[in-house]
């Protein structure tokens, strides 16, 4: 009976301060506006962060060659860099450097990625291809890609098999490594599952343990494409009359800084615009995987 009367006497909602009914639930959630302003601030700070720290080592690069901290000779200022890279591109020699160097990258690691895959995916699903081939692969891994430039020039000599089989190989090994991971990563009762249901062995690689694999793979061939760039260095700048590397050793002769540290920037962007093929690469192979989806909500 007593409830009954507080009923009677109160029976409009609770207010929130402002006087609203669920006034105070929509101030502890947040408005839908606020929510839509944080996202925006999310996506702007997702594309401009990466960029900050560049900016940033960019502007006391300027300030401290201006101010004479660091002379020409040390580290040239940024203008001298882009008026030499304008120079060389005005000549026509800048273009050939880099498609000369990119054609080579491309040849390099095409081959040792297929390899790589191809030896990866037979250890990682046999035994027998296991002890037969790892341990020696394991052997000629620890081998330094500069002790093996001498003995490729003696049997290729100078000219673009050299260069393209060391890229390769320096290609190869993290792809390799990264598929035997992958593949041995896949839960066994996935593929028990797999033959229950008659699978036969391509069927298991490709519907199974390829896709459980492809995560480590893809992190093997981001990895390798900054392998293959650094062993193309060594080779460009040993046994070369041209691309990107002959061009910091013609400079460092020279007594050019600027062109060789425009070189290292062309290293540099080359290394970025790898790793963002990769990454476009790993969102579209892997949209089922909940790591690699795009953040709608956030």
């Amino acid at each position: 009976m007593t409830e009954q009367l507080l009923l009677a006497k109160d029976p409009q909602p609770h207010s929130g301060p402002s006087g609203r009914p669920g006034a105070g639930k929509d101030r502890g959630t947040g408005s839908p506006s606020a929510a839509r302003n944080r996202r925006v601030l999310l996506r702007a700070a997702r594309t401009t962060g990466p960029w900050a720290v560049p900016v940033l080592v960019l502007v006391v690069w300027q300030w401290t060659a201006a101010v004479g901290i660091l002379p020409p000779s040390v580290l040239p200022a940024p203008e001298a860099v882009w008026r030499a890279g304008a120079d060389l591109a005005a000549a026509g020699e800048l273009q050939f450097h880099i498609l000369t160097s990119l054609r080579r990258i491309l040849q390099g690691f095409a081959l040792g990625a297929a390899t790589g895959l191809i030896l990866g995916f037979l250890v990682g699903m046999s035994k027998v291809t296991e002890i037969l081939l790892d341990r020696s692969l394991q052997m000629v891994r620890t081998i330094p890609h500069l002790a093996l430039v001498p003995l490729m020039i003696a049997w290729f000599g100078i000219g673009e098999e050299p260069k393209i089989l060391l890229v390769a190989l320096g290609t190869f090994f993290p792809i390799y490594l990264n598929t035997v991971t992958g593949i041995r990563g896949v839960d066994p009762k996935l593929l028990q599952l797999g033959r229950s249901y008659g699978l036969g062995r391509w069927r298991l690689v490709r519907d199974i343990a390829v896709p459980g694999a492809m995560p480590t793979i893809l992190s093997g061939i981001r990895y390798s494409l900054g392998v293959a760039w650094m062993t193309l260095v060594i080779a460009e700048t040993i046994s070369a009359s041209d691309g990107i590397g002959y061009l910091a050793q013609n400079a460092r002769e020279l007594l050019r800084t600027d062109q060789i540290v425009l070189a290292i920037v062309l290293y540099a962007l080359a290394g970025l615009l790898a790793d963002l093929l990769t990454r476009l690469i790993e969102r579209r192979v892997l949209r089922w995987h909940p790591n690699y989806r795009p953040r709608a909500n956030q």
